[in-house]
Order: C-alpha cells, then structure tokens, then sequence
C-alpha cells in the first residue's frame, strides 16, 4: 500500500505546526525541504521527531564526494528516516554517501536519489543539453542509484512502474506532485494523480501544495484520505 508523505511546504513554523499537531505520525511521515530547513534548522528536526514523526530531508544533496560523505554522515546522526541525494552528482559521489552510512547499523536514512525534477519538460532538459526525454533519463539514472544501492529514486508517478518492473520491489519510488483533478498545476508539469496511484506500483506519494495551499490543509487531507481509500 502507498504511503503518505507530507510535505511541509510553509513560509512559517507556526503554520506548519497547526497542520502537524492534527495528523497521526502512525499514518504520515512528513517531508522537510531546504526553505524550513534553513529557517528553523535542527531544532525543528528535534521537534518533529519528539512526536513521532519519520523526517524525509529533502535537500537533494549535490557535491564533491568527500563533501558528501560529511553532509550524510551528519544527517544521519540526526536520527533522519529518508535523505534526497541528487543522482547527477555522478557515482563516485553516490557511493561515497552510501558508504557515509555503513557504520549506522540501527536505522540508517533510507538513501533516495532524485532523478527529474517533476517541473521539467522534455525542452527544459533540452536546454541543458541533454538530448533524451524525461522518461529515457529518469531510467538512465535510476539505473546509475540502483549500481551504486540506493535505496530508491524520487521521479514522477508516470515513470513508477517501468522503474518497479526493470529494478525489483525493494527499489523504492517516491512520487511527488500529486494533483487531484482541478487543482492548479503551479509549476508541477509531471504530475501524479489518483489513478496512477492506483494503478502503479508507487512507495510513497508526497502530498504538498494540494494540502498546504489549501484554506484547511486539516479538512483537505482528511478528504483525501476518504478518497484514497476508496
């Protein structure tokens, strides 16, 4: 069964909170990006994990290897379930942050490497210089994290059960930009909705600004939730 992941996309801790004080850390694990990260830094992490929550850090880490293997290993003493490395950083820098965590036996970070932004489009990797499509790109690099072990990729909720079928269940897939049908796309292009929830094989599905921007993100994801379980 999928499971949730909020995202916690808020310009102020305090908003945040009034969400995360009404949400069972049974059900959600919550995602924690770069803006909230820097804003509130450590102690929020302690926060969240003092109720309950696992803490998906989100900060699609990109370096030297040697630079890598520092950032991961201090992730991982913060006791953080799932960290975002970017698969671009190449091999050497992923197996370095592979290797950060071999001596975390109880609990390391789940390791998950991002693939394709889901804002791009297949010109927008173009204008870059890479001549493949996003799909073709999404497999190249999974197939580069799956070489190097990590645990799982973040791509959009199209490319899941390619990715399932080539590289086994126990490769993870984390799907972000959910939309339900008339939402705004915002700058989500590659978007995952209900049914490729039900028919593909996604780990875990991010729920962000479908919830966040709403009036009541609370209502908003207890209706989700009734729907999903359709």
């Amino acid at each position: 069964m999928t499971k949730i992941i909020l995202a916690l996309d808020f310009s102020d801790k305090k908003t945040a909170m009034k969400l995360v004080d009404n949400i069972d850390p049974a059900i959600f694990s919550l995602k924690v990006g770069p803006v909230m990260f820097i804003r509130y830094g450590l102690k929020f992490i302690k926060e969240l994990h003092c109720l309950n929550f696992n803490v998906f850090l989100d900060l699609k880490l990109f370096d030297i290897p040697n630079t890598i293997f520092s950032a991961v290993q201090s992730v991982a003493d913060l006791g953080i379930w799932m960290l975002s490395v970017h698969i671009l950083g190449g091999s050497d820098m992923l197996k370095a942050a592979k290797s950060a965590i071999k001596s975390y036996k109880d609990n390391p970070p789940l390791l998950i490497g991002v693939t394709v932004l889901t804002s791009y489009s297949n010109n927008d990797l173009r204008s870059i210089g890479i001549s493949s499509s996003i799909a073709e790109q999404v497999y190249l690099l999974s197939n580069i994290g799956k070489l190097c072990f990590l645990d799982g990729v973040v791509c959009s909720g199209k490319e899941c059960r390619q990715i399932k079928n080539k590289f086994g269940e126990n490769f993870k897939v984390v799907s972000p930009g959910f939309r339900l049908h008339g939402d705004q796309l915002h700058d989500q292009l590659q978007i995952t909705t209900l049914e490729t929830i039900k028919e593909d094989k996604i780990d875990f599905l991010v729920l962000g600004r479908s919830i966040t921007l709403s009036k009541d993100p609370v209502t908003s994801l207890k209706n989700f939730i009734k729907i999903i379980s359709k």
